[in-house]
């Protein structure tokens, strides 16, 4: 869509591209340890988005903001149906991703010591 992103999203996506890896290869060794690898990742992702999501709507002042170079952490570039963003949306994804980590029930029978 060659939306430029901002800091805060460069480091949500630090965040968020290696839990691809990492939960993959949890699912793909039937690793029941997935879990620990992983739900780091996505606090610290969880933490930074529902900072940007407090940033971009005005609940903290834009004068604390990061985003000193390239384009602002606040300015609105996309809003589907009037309220998502794509704050909102990285933010619903470390929620998703997180439940679903944090319910996760290895098998009985599964291979890890």
């Amino acid at each position: 869509m060659q939306l430029p992103p901002c800091v805060l999203c460069w480091y949500q996506r630090i965040a968020m591209y290696p839990l691809i890896i990492v939960i993959g290869a949890g699912i793909v060794m039937d690793d029941a340890r997935v879990k620990n690898y992983a739900l780091p990742l996505v606090l610290i992702g969880l933490a930074i988005s529902i900072y940007h999501n407090l940033l971009y709507y005005g609940v903290i002042p834009e004068s604390i903001t990061p985003c000193v170079q390239g384009i602002s952490c606040t300015s609105r570039q996309l809003e589907w149906l009037g309220f998502i963003t794509i704050p909102l949306m990285a933010l619903m994804a470390f929620i998703v991703i997180a439940a679903c980590l944090i319910f996760y029930k290895p098998r009985k029978d599964s291979r890890n010591i």
